[in-house]
């Protein structure tokens, strides 16, 4: 779309949301809502359809050292049988919500069964975990390319079953110390600044888990800062679903949808797809503000305007499927909300 039409459009769209039978701007973030995703779809008559809520599950070398997370690895597994039972949070606010639900498996450390899992797991699985990055990169260059592959397949097929709507979470014990490096590179900014509690460690464990980030950082420094991209930081310190989670990012923004960013993971995997894409931002939608720690500047960084604050932590995507419903309320003013013409009301003097 040309920048002219794209003028044209955005001032239609304005002259829709300002006519309706409100004072201007009234509904607030609901008005840009319905104006950005207008933009994204190239119409004065944005719609909804087949809205989608996919979580990426991995495990990470380093959470079985125990120095990261109070949790065992093997919860990960655990939780992704939870999803697949119908028993999780995220699994509560997409029935609530009318959301699908897809659970990846982006390379968890256990060899999930048949009988498990049935055809409700998306297998995807890229190894058994990552390699530890307090030793090594934790994966290779050919590892990162096939899960970032692999996130755009699964977006790819959901948008061929008509999706246009979709929203993105992940599970993986240790995955918030991925993401406060990823943070921490992409950002510029001390690796202490980007460390939370994550699971729910205390005051001594958050002290570990800041100096083994730290230990961390300095080892893949030289590699990274040499020249920063998606895939090296993928390389050196990402785990496979952050890295499906980016490739899924590219792959949506590719497909037009309208994004639902989740919280302090999958915005640390926004900032891997920003850096590949910078127009990505203009597809996303940010659902609430985390309570993990470093989720805020991440957001103030971005400039984006998160729609809740609940203080959740949770991941799954659990946000994402909260504000879902704001987006259908966005459009479904838009639609169905009386012009002041159509309803014989009196606008303001300064409407």
């Amino acid at each position: 779309m040309s920048t002219t039409t794209q003028q044209s459009l955005g001032q239609a769209l304005r002259r829709r949301i300002d006519n309706k039978t409100k004072p201007l701007g009234a509904l607030g973030q609901l008005e840009e809502i319905a104006l950005r995703i207008g933009l994204l779809q190239g119409t004065t008559h944005p719609v909804v359809n087949r809205p989608h809520i996919v979580v990426f599950a991995g495990d990470h070398g380093v959470a079985a050292t125990g120095l990261v997370n109070p949790y065992p690895q093997a919860v990960t597994a655990q939780m992704v049988l939870n999803f697949i039972r119908e028993g999780a949070a995220i699994n509560v606010f997409c029935r609530q919500n009318g959301l699908s639900l897809t659970v990846v498996d982006a390379g968890v450390n256990y060899d999930f069964t048949a009988d498990q899992v049935g055809d409700r797991l998306v297998s995807k699985k890229v190894a058994f975990g990552t390699h530890n990055y307090l030793q090594r990169a934790a994966m290779s260059p050919s590892q990162a390319l096939q899960a970032m592959d692999a996130g755009r397949e699964v977006v790819t097929g959901l948008a061929a079953q008509g999706c246009n709507s979709i929203g993105f979470g992940e599970m993986g014990i240790g995955n918030t110390s991925s993401a406060a490096l990823i943070m921490s590179f992409v950002m510029g900014i001390p690796v202490a600044d980007c460390v939370g509690r994550g699971t729910g460690v205390n005051d001594e464990q958050l002290k570990q888990k800041q100096a083994t980030l730290e230990q961390v950082y300095r080892l893949h420094r030289p590699a990274i800062t040499s020249g920063p991209d998606t895939s090296t930081i993928l390389q050196c310190v990402g785990g496979f679903e952050i890295a499906m989670l980016t490739g899924a990012y590219l792959e949506a923004a590719e497909q037009k949808m309208i994004i639902l960013v989740d919280g302090f993971i999958s915005t640390a995997a926004l900032l891997l797809a920003r850096l590949s894409n910078p127009a990505i931002l203009d597809n996303c939608i940010f659902s609430h503000c985390s309570g993990e720690n470093g989720h805020t500047k991440m957001l103030e960084w971005l400039g984006a305007r998160p729609l809740l604050n609940l203080g959740m932590r949770l991941g799954e995507g659990t946000g994402a499927a909260l504000a879902f419903p704001f987006v259908r309320a966005a459009v479904s003013f838009l639609e169905e909300m009386a012009s002041f013409e159509s309803a014989g009301v009196s606008k303001s003097d300064e409407a």
